[in-house]
Parts: structure tokens; C-alpha cells; sequence
């Protein structure tokens, strides 16, 4: 009896699991219809006031911009940020430039020449260094933010290349739009076809970034600031409290407050900053840990603020959506590791009638992203057929990394605390290696990719061929995770 007991409730959270996976998966179409319903209109809107700006207002109208570049310990990419900025066309006299460096190695010489360079040639252009590293990337921009001259702050990291024309083509907004707050550009991407894992990663951003934040900024949801390539009103962070540095995404946090105090955001898509994509998988790892356990962070800070506001259900919900979306990590990781004594409960249970309703659940949840994925290429390539072939490996790497961000999810859970760490990358030409955290938990993918090729074994063995395939998904992201961990490591200490 209670062997009977304990079975059906292992089926009913392994059910559970699997419909909270499917409501994730949903969301993603929701996603997609909002983007296809508002893209056209949000286009025109943008043209109408890029015209307008032309029609009344010169060059000579342009505020005075503040651009920060926040640095640590990064060598490689330094010297090309910060020629970048400085190439950026702009009115002179209205423009300058923050360097706030927190380096503690030779990246503080290469930045000193640089600013001298910059400054002789009569750029507006200083670094900033702190005492101690309080706040890390937070800390960094709210010291630069009590400093700086203009009414607004442009925001890039080093590992970004914004286009000379950044600042004209987004500023007129603000001048436009009163109640403008903040403006967020797309990112783009300088080395997609490294490898597979950087083609990989370029389609799952492209997803975030063509779809679901044109598709929550036409729609009036709330939309967040991507830490880079972007632009807020100075007297927007002020209302907002200014930059905080109790979660680890910092940029998200400011930019819901920044709602919350009444601001409008706005995101561009067709102004596209390129960005170098992590190609070793242990600094992906790291930032996918940052990004996961900080979204859930600045959830468990902001729900109350959101649930009880005065905006619609629907916007309420939206903000779940995009707030918790890390969480499918931990639900498929679940799943993966129920599946095998959920098939030998199965066996003396319903039958093929609960494993067809599974099947139909997990294809739901594992269709959907896939089908965002595809309409972010098809609407941002010419050439995206030549893409979408690599989606396979998006939807394997994802899986893979469940592991990795499931920990993340649960640490923010129980409060605990850790160390923003910031995405090594290796600039044009690498100089300067930097190390990333050792991959122990390499070996708990491996562990967990054999368990799930067993189980795939079992289920196929038993003729359970609707969630069976599945499972092989599991085994083989776990697997190629994994081994990818263990070699990004091996060539690390060889060189």
C-alpha cells in the first residue's frame, strides 16, 4: 500500500513538472504572436520619429551624452571599446567618456595610454578607479553615475563594438519621447561561426533579442536592460533609486524600477551593437549561472512591487514569465531524473494513455522555443535557412547546461549569496588568458548523460517511443556538455 502510495505520488510531480515545462513552452507562442502583431506598427512608429527629429531639430539640439565603459581585468578587449567610443559621432562638447576601470592587472597600463591617446586628440574622456571593488559592475557604474556630466548615460561593455552612428540614431528618441527612460539596442554578433557553441548561442540570443523584447516593448510589457548598449535618462536611474547591487543582475533590477517609477522603455532592433559570444563552454557556463541565478534574484525582490501594482493580469504574469524563466532548468532537470522510476511505476499503471498525455506536454514545451528560435532567424536573416540548421545544437547546449543553471535557480532560492563574475573573452587576437571556474561539475553531466542514455535504453526497450526520444535529448546535452567542459579544460592547461 504504501509502495502503491509513493508511485502515484512520484507520477503526480513528475506530471506536475512536466505541465509547469509545457506553461514555459506556451509562453514562447505567446511571444511570437505578440511580435508578429506589433512589429510592423512599432517599425513605423520609429520611422515616424526619426522623421520628426529631422523635420525640427539639428544636430546642434542633441543633449549632452555620458558614456560609461565598465572594465575588469580585461586585456583583450580593452583597447577596442574604448577606440570604439571614441569613434562615435557625436556633437563636440556634448559627449564624454568614463572608463571606469576596477582592473588589477596590466589592462590599468593599456587603459592609461588609452585615455592619454584619447584625451591629447581632445576627446572628453577619464578613467575612474575605486579603492575597493564594492558592488562589482553596480558598484562601478553608480560611482561613474555621481560624476557624470550628461543628462544621459550610454552603457558598454568591453566586450562590445557599438557602431560609430550609436548615439545619433538613438538619441532622438529621448528628445521625441519626454517620458522616455530608457532605450535598448539589439545586440549583434562578431564571432558566430567560431564554432558550433558560438553559432548556438548567436540563435538562442537572437531569440531574446528579436522577438521577445520587440515583443514585450510593442506589446507595453515590461522590458529589461541587457546591461550594455543602451541608454537611460539620468533623471530616470534617480527615481528609480539608482544602480543596486543586491542581485547579480543589476541591469534588470534598475530597469524594472525604472518602469515602476512611471518611465517608458524603449527597445531598437534595427540599431545593432555586435558583441564577441563566449567560445570557451566553461565561460558560458559562468555567464548562463549569472544571468540564471540573478533572474531569480531580482524575482524574489521585485514580485511584490509587481503583484501588488495597479497594472493588468496579463502584464503581471508577463513579468513572472520573464522574471522565472530560468526556472525550466530546474523542471527539466527533474524530468530527466524521474523519467526512469516513473516508467517502472508506469508499468503496473495507467499505460500508453498517461505516457501519450506526457508526450503531447513534453513536445509542447520542447517545440515552442524552437519555433521562437525560428521565427528570430527568418525575420533577422536573409540568409536564415543557412541558420536555422544549427538549432539542433541550441536545443542540445540549453539542455545540457540545466545542471549548471538548476544550481544557480537554487541558490537564489535560499538567499545565498555569490561574487559577480564577469565573462572572460579573448578580443581580436588573444593576448592575455584569463582563468574561468573549474569545471567539477563536468563530471555530475557526465554522470547525469549516462543515467539519461539508460534511461532512453529502458523506455525504448519497453516500446515507450513517444517520451523515449526525449530522453535521448537529455542524455545528449548532458553528454555534450559535459565533454565539452572536460576538453575547453584540457586545451586551457595545455596552452
Amino acid at each position: 500500500m504504501i509502495t502503491e502510495y509513493a508511485g502515484y505520488v512520484l507520477i503526480f510531480v513528475y506530471m506536475t513538472t512536466a505541465f509547469l515545462l509545457m506553461i514555459y513552452g506556451l509562453n514562447c507562442y505567446v511571444m511570437i504572436y505578440l511580435f508578429t502583431k506589433n512589429g510592423k506598427k512599432a517599425a513605423e512608429k520609429r520611422q515616424n520619429v526619426r522623421r520628426v527629429f529631422d523635420d525640427d531639430h539639428a544636430a546642434s539640439d542633441l543633449p549632452r551624452v555620458t558614456t560609461q565603459i565598465p572594465i575588469f581585468n580585461e586585456y583583450n578587449v580593452a583597447e577596442r571599446i574604448i577606440r570604439s567610443v571614441c569613434a562615435m559621432t557625436y556633437p563636440l562638447g556634448r559627449h564624454d567618456i568614463q572608463v571606469l576601470d576596477d582592473s588589477t592587472d596590466e589592462t590599468r597600463d593599456l587603459v592609461d595610454q588609452l585615455v592619454r591617446e584619447y584625451s591629447d586628440k581632445g576627446h572628453d574622456i577619464v578613467c575612474l578607479r575605486r579603492k575597493e571593488r564594492v558592488g562589482y559592475k553596480a558598484g562601478a557604474l553608480a560611482e561613474g553615475f555621481t560624476r557624470a556630466k550628461g543628462d544621459f548615460v550610454a552603457i558598454f561593455d568591453a566586450d562590445f563594438v557599438p557602431p560609430h552612428d550609436f548615439l545619433i540614431k538613438s538619441m532622438p528618441f529621448f528628445l521625441v519621447q519626454e517620458n522616455l527612460g530608457l532605450v535598448q539596442a539589439r545586440w549583434g554578433h562578431l564571432n558566430t561561426n567560431h564554432s558550433m557553441l558560438t553559432r548556438a548561442q548567436s540563435i538562442g540570443i537572437d531569440g531574446h533579442f528579436m522577438v521577445e523584447q520587440g515583443a514585450r516593448n510593442g506589446a507595453g510589457l515590461y522590458m529589461n536592460f541587457n546591461g550594455t548598449a543602451g541608454i537611460f535618462r539620468k533623471q530616470a536611474i534617480s527615481d528609480a533609486g539608482g544602480w543596486q547591487w543586491d542581485t547579480l543582475t543589476e541591469d534588470m533590477d534598475l530597469s524594472y524600477r525604472v518602469q515602476f517609477a512611471g518611465w517608458e522603455t524603449l527597445y531598437l532592433p534595427d540599431l545593432v551593437v555586435p558583441a564577441e559570444i563566449p567560445e570557451d563552454i566553461r565561460a558560458f557556463k559562468s555567464q548562463q549561472f549569472r544571468w540564471a541565478k540573478g533572474s531569480m534574484e531580482t524575482a524574489l525582490k521585485l514580485f511584490p512591487t509587481i503583484f501588488g501594482s495597479r497594472v493588468s493580469v496579463f502584464k503581471k504574469m508577463e513579468a513572472f514569465f520573464h522574471l522565472t524563466h530560468y526556472m525550466v532548468h530546474p523542471l527539466m532537470l527533474l524530468l530527466s531524473i524521474l523519467a526512469l522510476p516513473v516508467m517502472t511505476v508506469m508499468n503496473t499503471g495507467p499505460g500508453p494513455v498517461m505516457f501519450g498525455f506526457l508526450a503531447i506536454l513534453l513536445f509542447f514545451s520542447m517545440s515552442a522555443p524552437s519555433a521562437l528560435y525560428l521565427v528570430s532567424q527568418r525575420s533577422g536573416y536573409k540568409n536564415w535557412l543557412s541558420r536555422i540548421i544549427y538549432l539542433p545544437f541550441l536545443i542540445i547546449t540549453g539542455t545540457g547546461i540545466a545542471l549548471s543553471n538548476s544550481r544557480a535557480v537554487f541558490e537564489a532560492l535560499i538567499g545565498h549569496k555569490s561574487a559577480f563574475i564577469r565573462t572572460p573573452k579573448k578580443g581580436d587576437k588573444q593576448k592575455k588568458k584569463y582563468r574561468t571556474m573549474v569545471p567539477v561539475s563536468a563530471l555530475f553531466e557526465l554522470g547525469l548523460g549516462l543515467y539519461c542514455a539508460f534511461s532512453f535504453c529502458m523506455y525504448m526497450a519497453h516500446g515507450k517511443y513517444l517520451v523515449g526520444p526525449f530522453l535521448g535529448i537529455y542524455a545528449t546535452g548532458y553528454l555534450y556538455t559535459g565533454i565539452l567542459t572536460l576538453l575547453h579544460s584540457l586545451a586551457a592547461n595545455e596552452s
